[in-house]
C-alpha cells in the first residue's frame, strides 16, 4: 500500500519516544530503563482509546532491539479463548529468530476470558528470559489482580483538546489543508480525547474538500456537529433568560436527529467562554485564538452584560445533564430539565 493510500493516524503514528505527544511521564521512564538495562518481562499499558498505547507499544520493542520477525501483536478480542492463550504459551518458549527479545503486545486484553487469563497467568508467573509482554487495556478495572500484579503499570493520560487542535491542524499543513483555529478546535473536540479519532475525523474533512482551506462549517457539515448558529441562538436565548425559546432550539435540534450529547458539550464550551470572558478578561486573547471572529464578537457581548441567565449554577446543571444524555430514553431530556431548573427560577 502507498504511504499516500494510508490513513492519517497512520501515516503519522509516532516513530520514537519524541514524537510521542502528551505521554512524557511514561516515555521518560521506559527509555530510561532500556538505558539501563533495566527491562520488565510484563507491562500494562492503561488508558481510553487513540491514548497511543499499541504505538508506544510498537517504539518500546523496537527500541530494545527486537525485529518485526520477532514482535507479535495479539488482538485479544479476536483471541479471547484458552486454547489460544495455550498456543501462545507454547510459542514463548521457541527463542527468537534475529533479536535477543520477542514482544507480545496484547491490545484490548480485558476481553480475554476467565480461563484465557488463567492461561496467559502461567507464563507471567514465570516467563522464559527472552520474551516481554506488553498488555494494553481500556478498562484496567476488568483484569483480575492477579494479572496486574505482575506487571508494571503505565497510565496513558487523554490529550489536552489544545494538544489535539495543534495536532490537526498541524497534520492538515503537512497535507497541504489550511483550517481555521475555530475548525481544529472542533475537529479536536469532537474527537473526545483521541488522536486516533482526532485524524480519522481530519482525513474525512479533508477528503470532502473542494479547496485546500476548511472552514468550521464544511467540518460542521461532514461531521454532522449542529450548527454555530444553532448553539448560538440558544446561548443567547439563556442570555436573556427566555426559557420558551430555548426549549424550542432543543426540540429543533432532536427533530433534526442532532447528537444530543454533541450538541451539549459544543453549548458548554461557548458557556464557558462567556463566563472567562466575564471574570477572567486576561485569557482573552487564548479565548479569541480558538474562535472565529464573529465567534468571539457574539460572546464577547454576551459576556459583559451584567443581568444575564449565563452563570456558575448554569454550567453545573448541564454537567450533570451531559453525564445523563447517554443513560436517558430520551436523548434532550436532561439537557430540558437542566435549562427548566436553572431559568425558571431566575
Amino acid at each position: 500500500m502507498k504511504e499516500g493510500d494510508l490513513a492519517l493516524y497512520r501515516r503519522y503514528r509516532p516513530q520514537n519516544f519524541k514524537e510521542v505527544l502528551g505521554q512524557e511521564h511514561i516515555t521518560s521512564v521506559l527509555e530510561g530503563s532500556i538505558k539501563l538495562g533495566r527491562i520488565s518481562h510484563a507491562y500494562l499499558f492503561a488508558g481510553s482509546r487513540g491514548t497511543g498505547k499499541t504505538s508506544v507499544a510498537r517504539i518500546f520493542a523496537r527500541e530494545v532491539g527486537t525485529t518485526v520477525d520477532d514482535t507479535y501483536e495479539i488482538d485479544a478480542a479476536s483471541n479471547t479463548g484458552v486454547d489460544d492463550m495455550r498456543s501462545l504459551n507454547e510459542s514463548v518458549n521457541v527463542s527468537p529468530f534475529s533479536s535477543k527479545y520477542k514482544v507480545y503486545i496484547v491490545d484490548e486484553v480485558h476481553m480475554l476470558s476467565k480461563s484465557a487469563f488463567n492461561a496467559l497467568l502461567k507464563t507471567l508467573e514465570e516467563p522464559p528470559k527472552h520474551v516481554i509482554f506488553i498488555l494494553a487495556t481500556t478498562e484496567v478495572e476488568k483484569l483480575p489482580e492477579t494479572v496486574i500484579s505482575r506487571c508494571q503499570i503505565f497510565s496513558f493520560n487523554r490529550p489536552s483538546q489544545e494538544m489535539l487542535a495543534e495536532v490537526v491542524a498541524t497534520t492538515a499543513k503537512k497535507e497541504g489543508f489550511s483550517l481555521e483555529p475555530s475548525s481544529a478546535d472542533l475537529v479536536a473536540l469532537l474527537a473526545e480525547g483521541s488522536f486516533r479519532d482526532a485524524l480519522g475525523i481530519l482525513q474525512k474533512v479533508t477528503s470532502s474538500s473542494r479547496d485546500k482551506k476548511v472552514s468550521i462549517e464544511e467540518v460542521e457539515v461532514v461531521t454532522g456537529a449542529p450548527r454555530g448558529k444553532s448553539i448560538n441562538d440558544l446561548v443567547a436565548a439563556i442570555d436573556e433568560r427566555s426559557i420558551e425559546n430555548a426549549l424550542e432550539i432543543v426540540r429543533k435540534m432532536a427533530q433534526n436527529n442532532t447528537d444530543a450529547r454533541v450538541f451539549c458539550k459544543l453549548l458548554l464550551r461557548k458557556l464557558r467562554f462567556v463566563l472567562l470572558l466575564r471574570y477572567a478578561p486576561r485569557l482573552k486573547d487564548k479565548i479569541k485564538g480558538e474562535l472565529s471572529g464573529e465567534d468571539f464578537e457574539f460572546l464577547s457581548g454576551r459576556s459583559a452584560k451584567k443581568e444575564s441567565g449565563i452563570n456558575e449554577s448554569l454550567l453545573l446543571s448541564l454537567l450533570d445533564a451531559y453525564d445523563q444524555i447517554g443513560r436517558s430514553y430520551i436523548p434532550e431530556l436532561p439537557l430540558e430539565l437542566a435549562l427548566m431548573k436553572v431559568l425558571a427560577r431566575t
